[in-house]
């Protein structure tokens, strides 16, 4: 679409943006060449983004050894004290206590990730991953103190806060420093560590199980606060995200840190041509999308109609719905409960190695995304992936029900279960974060972020909430049953990529944008951009354009 072709409304509102620009935007001069609208990658772009995805190192930590640690005896023994006098191979939590313990920090962390958004337009981005951090590690300090329920599921709550602020934000962080020809891999990187987090847990709980002193459980939550301080520190000198400072109205501080995380001097076309593009772009949905005040900035997450592709509602119930569906998945089933849930089947021997090497096949399996999420695209994977993941759940769970007890056909349903984390790990676990750091526009982005983060830990409380009680020898005991429930849910998935997923592939933010408006999801993958936000706004001058349309 070229400017002509905008109706009336449009092209009244383009010039409305363009009379507002503040003085520092009107001295931008952008491109109309839509392959230029972001400088060249380069190696430290990557190292940022490799750096900022540490942050998914504690937050699969924290989902990683809280499983091994409840099937631990000295752990069991501190906080189910009617459990001391049992064999240890009848010792075990009741369902509700694993209830309580496992769901409390999602119920944090929901709240925290909504509190996450406005700090972020506040503070900024990067402040508030620091902060995340520093709550993060006070709740820890006070698990890693506890003897008793009450502070240890105090001790995760707190924590909740830190991991909400901490996931909610990184991804919206990484999202907008991220070049776009490689965004979906850099943001990859951080379900990567979140598995990395999760093998490390493994290996942590079964180096301490054995240990008959409270090390055995303290030593794993312990361990935490060193990812924490890793991060904080480390984001200090880091930069701000460019986008937070054009969101504010600092055009001069937009266009330094964008230097530095291009790695290109001030006065560099490249640097220019994307300030611009981001200029222009906040510039139109800032008409489109007012903020008056408080109130009114939430409301907006919420405005237009369900039916219309691009409008704000239809964007915030897909970033909020697709991080609900990962989690209809059911792989958090499997690294949650994974320990206890082997153990109650009475034909694994070491339930702690099982649950390591699923963990493994999760590391393994995520850097494969890397690759794919770039070569065939968000919505591909998702779609594929589902099917795969659907396949391996059914299969599970008919062997494991029609040969229940049989300790060859429990092989076979562990084989189907890694295969399963295979599909999860290289599709659904980075695929559904990519996606809702690229679908909102920059006025609500924070907040849009923040809300379907706090969507995945809403369902993620709730699953590990009803989960135990699905599962729990001393409650629904299904067995190998469940995975005919997270089966039907997959399929439930495969629906709702093919018919609501978007295709974002190689755009860049501002691009997502425009793509929403003019194509449905069905026809995204097709989809190419005809103009700037810039060219638009009217930050092209006619003989620049000119040039540009002879080269």
């Amino acid at each position: 679409m070229s400017s002509s072709d905008l109706d009336v409304k449009d092209q009244g509102l383009m010039q409305i943006a363009s009379d507002d620009l503040n003085d520092n935007a009107k001295q931008l001069h952008g491109t109309t060449d839509t392959n230029r609208v972001e400088a060249d990658v380069t190696f430290k772009a990557y190292m940022m983004c490799a750096f900022a995805s540490f942050g998914g190192i504690f937050f699969g930590y924290d989902s990683g050894y809280i499983s091994g640690v409840m099937g631990m005896e000295y752990f069991i023994d501190t906080f189910q004290k009617d459990q001391r006098d049992k064999p240890k191979s009848e010792k075990s939590l009741p369902s509700s206590r694993k209830s309580l313990i496992t769901s409390i920090l999602s119920a944090g962390t929901f709240f925290g990730a909504i509190i996450a958004g406005d700090l972020a337009d506040w503070y900024g981005r990067r402040l508030t991953i620091i902060a995340g951090c520093f709550i993060f590690m006070i709740g820890d300090i006070l698990q890693v103190a506890s003897s008793s329920l009450g502070l240890l599921v105090a001790g995760r709550l707190v924590s909740g806060f830190g991991v909400g602020f901490v996931s909610a934000i990184i991804i919206l962080y990484m999202s907008e420093i991220a070049p776009r020809k490689v965004r979906g891999a850099l943001v990859s990187g951080y379900q990567f560590c979140i598995t990395l987090g999760l093998l490390i847990a493994s290996c942590v709980n079964y180096g301490t199980e054995k240990l008959n002193t409270s090390a055995s459980y303290r030593i794993p939550i312990g361990l935490q606060l060193l990812w924490a301080l890793i991060l904080g520190i480390g984001l200090f000198f880091l930069p701000e995200s460019p986008r937070f400072f054009v969101k504010k109205g600092n055009v001069a501080k937009a266009r330094e840190v964008l230097a530095r995380l291009r790695d290109q001097p001030l006065e560099s076309p490249q640097i220019e041509d994307e300030l611009a593009e981001i200029v222009a772009n906040h510039e139109i949905e800032k008409k489109l999308i007012p903020q008056d005040s408080y109130w009114s900035s939430w409301a907006a997450c919420f405005e237009g109609s369900i039916t219309n592709n691009s409008s704000n509602l239809r964007r915030t119930i897909l970033g909020m719905s697709l991080q609900m569906m990962q989690q209809f998945t059911g792989v958090n089933f499997i690294f949650y409960f994974g320990t206890t849930f082997f153990q109650e089947l009475g034909t694994i021997s070491n339930a702690f190695l099982i649950s390591l090497i699923t963990t493994l096949v999760n590391v393994c399996s995520t850097p494969i995304s890397f690759w794919t999420i770039e070569r065939f695209g968000r919505r591909t994977i998702l779609i594929w992936g589902a099917i795969g993941m659907a396949i391996c759940e059914f299969i599970a769970a008919i062997v494991g029900t029609a040969k229940e007890g049989d300790k060859n056909a429990m092989k076979a349903v562990i084989s189907f279960i890694c295969i399963y984390i295979f599909f999860f790990a290289s599709t659904w676990g980075p695929g559904a974060w990519v996606v809702i750091g690229e679908i909102f526009p920059l006025p609500i982005r924070s907040r849009g972020v923040g809300l379907s983060t706090a969507s995945n830990w809403f369902w993620n409380c709730i699953i590990t909430v009803i989960t135990p009680y699905m599962v729990g020898t001393d409650q629904g005991n299904l067995g190998a049953k469940v995975f005919f429930i997270w089966g039907g849910l997959c399929t439930c998935c495969i629906v709702y990529a093919y018919f609501l997923v978007p295709e974002t592939k190689g755009l860049s933010l501002e691009q997502v944008d425009r793509m929403m408006e003019e194509t449905n999801p069905r026809g995204s993958a097709k989809w190419r951009p005809t103009t700037t936000y810039a060219q638009e706004v009217g930050l092209v001058d006619a003989a620049k354009a000119d040039v540009e349309h002879k080269v």
